[in-house]
């Protein structure tokens, strides 16, 4: 049986009514990509049974969102936020459960919001507004352009030499589409940082001496990911770390 991932949704309103929700290419890099079976898991904090959920679960992806983590999660300024707003039930949904997911070795992929999440989670800081920064590029998509040419390359990172992606991808440095305003500051003592943009802007971490795959990219693979082979590289490794984690579950339930 196929691997099944938990994939993080977002706490929106929708035609004024109060949903879940999940963009389409994320549900579908784990399908077609990662060939696992995608799960949504619903922003509802407290109300959520993380425990009981990850012994169901062999993976979790942390997705994008347009909004930004509260700045009472990192020591920012509260009175400041992105202008597409805060999801405070995500939060509370998404950071204890990346925090339980990571030390209980289930495989986490972690992208964009989910990379500053995995970082926040695990006790690092983030700037709030990368682009008032000023040894920093801007970061932030180009709203002027159709959605799809939003997700086009943008600029380089330089991979760690030796590092986890180096390593995977077998490069030095590859061209990403990263779009964002929040971005690390003070990097988690349990993260390694495995690639960074000109300005030193970290961009990608994995979790140092893990129990399970624990990986966060600042950009999108999951766009068009069947179309990339670095990003087929990533998801294929992330499911590889799920197919491991599912074995490992029914060999424990007795089902083999």
């Amino acid at each position: 049986m196929r691997p099944i991932v938990g994939i993080t949704a977002c706490s929106e309103i929708v035609n004024g009514v109060d949903s879940q929700c999940v963009g389409d290419k994320y549900i579908r890099s784990i399908a077609v990509a990662a060939d696992c079976v995608p799960v949504l898991v619903p922003s509802l904090g407290e109300a959520l049974d993380i425990p009981s959920l990850l012994e169901r679960l062999d993976g979790i992806l942390a997705t994008g969102s347009d909004s930004g983590v509260h700045p009472r999660h990192y020591g920012g300024n509260a009175a400041r936020q992105t202008p597409d707003g805060l999801d405070p039930a995500r939060d509370a949904t998404t950071l204890p459960l990346l925090r339980a997911a990571v030390e209980k070795g289930v495989p986490v992929l972690a992208i964009c919001r989910g990379h500053q999440e995995l970082n926040v989670a695990l006790g690092g800081t983030l700037h709030q507004f990368v682009h008032e920064l000023g040894d920093k590029r801007d970061h932030r998509e180009d709203t002027a352009l159709p959605k799809k040419e939003r997700y086009e390359p943008v600029h380089t990172v330089h991979l760690a030499p030796e590092g986890f992606l180096a390593t995977l991808l077998e490069r030095e440095d590859m061209e990403v589409n990263s779009l964002h305003w929040q971005g690390i500051d003070r990097l988690a003592s349990l993260l390694v940082a495995d690639a960074w943009a000109d300005d030193g802007l970290i961009e990608a971490t994995h979790v140092a001496d893990a129990p399970g795959f624990a990986v966060s990219v600042q950009w999108h693979p999951e766009w068009r990911a069947e179309e990339n082979p670095h990003s087929v590289a990533l998801f294929e490794a992330f499911a590889k770390a799920c197919q491991q984690r599912a074995a490992e579950r029914r060999h424990c339930s007795g089902s083999e």
